[in-house]
């Protein structure tokens, strides 16, 4: 094979997890920062993994499609020199696992499936970085993190909702009630969560701590997660980030979108604070590309995941 054949296609051809190499970043195989696509979980610290589910949206759909937004958003960001003064795949070794199955016909197999998925990326001891799909694939992951970690889990949760409407409904599909019933079954524990940048009201937030994105403004990113720190502790934290937390400005590409939001710059500031954070899982979620513009949302979703991971890897000093 000539060295010509060799280049490109890292997702197939990379031969370690470890480390950022150059390749094109308008063709190839659109692996999440072009990492290795493989189902072999052998000494991999965290997983890329797509769940590509919006049968529970209340409003537009298409967030199915938000798994391969980001990663086609994310082949720039290989080669990126990142704010962290080093690449997260310099420090882990990190995987594309491809996307949970999901048979979108059979609603009642979606938790299940989601809970196996993730169940069986969890045992080998790697981490999970998941793009969702809408906000509901929370809750199946909430359930296999709880799992393998105990519960309750203490919960970071960026969000322009409080998704704790109440839902004693077991079969429903509802990606605004999962946190209540994530609550009611004790996967969390809400006075050792939180929820960040929430502008629409709910009478009963059930116990949660909540920063408001007037809070936010008002106060700044530093005070914002200084308070994130002092409410989940040393606990086993799990951090899920709607997009719809930042301002339709920073990504119109979603399915309910609320103005008044975070910027990005904020975002980023507040999660580049959060190092001391017991982190066990995390997501992005409700990419919906039909509603993008220029791709704004796909790319902040990506450059969101990746400092997710510059997180973990900052915790390996």
């Amino acid at each position: 094979m000539t060295d010509s054949t060799r280049r490109g296609d890292l997702a197939i051809h990379r031969t370690t997890d470890l480390g950022h190499e150059p390749e094109g970043t308008f063709g190839g195989v659109l692996s999440f920062l072009r990492r290795r696509y493989t189902r072999d979980l052998t000494n991999v610290d965290v997983a890329v993994t797509g769940i590509p589910l919006d049968v529970a949206t209340t409003f537009r759909p298409g967030a199915r499609l938000g798994p391969a937004a980001i990663r086609a958003a994310s082949v720039q960001l290989n080669e990126t020199q990142f704010a962290w003064g080093f690449g997260p795949c310099d420090r882990m070794s990190v995987i594309d696992y491809g996307d949970c199955w999901l048979d979108h016909h059979r609603p009642a197999t979606v938790v299940p499936a989601i809970v196996e998925h993730a169940r069986t990326i969890l045992a080998s001891g790697a981490r999970m970085l998941s793009l969702g799909g809408d906000h509901f694939v929370t809750y199946p992951l909430l359930r296999a993190h709880a799992e393998r970690y105990g519960k309750p889990l203490s919960l970071i949760h960026f969000d322009a909702h409080c998704d704790t409407w109440a839902d004693d409904d077991v079969d429903s599909l509802n990606h605004g009630t999962m946190f209540h019933k994530a609550i009611k079954e004790g996967l969390i524990d809400p006075k050792r969560s939180v929820q960040i940048g929430i502008r629409t009201w709910n009478d009963d937030f059930m116990g949660m701590n909540v920063l408001g994105a007037d809070w936010v403004h008002a106060h700044g990113t530093p005070a914002v997660a200084q308070r994130i720190l002092e409410i989940v502790g040393d606990s086993p934290t799990y951090l899920t980030f709607d997009i719809d937390c930042l301002d339709p400005a920073f990504a119109p590409g979603t399915g309910t979108p609320v103005s008044g939001g975070l910027s990005s710059a904020q975002a980023f500031d507040i999660l580049r604070r959060l190092v001391p954070v017991n982190l066990i899982g995390m997501d992005v979620v409700e990419v919906a590309p039909a509603y993008d513009h220029a791709e704004i949302t796909a790319l902040a979703a990506a450059h969101i995941a990746t400092e997710l991971l510059c997180l973990l890897g900052a915790q390996r000093r």
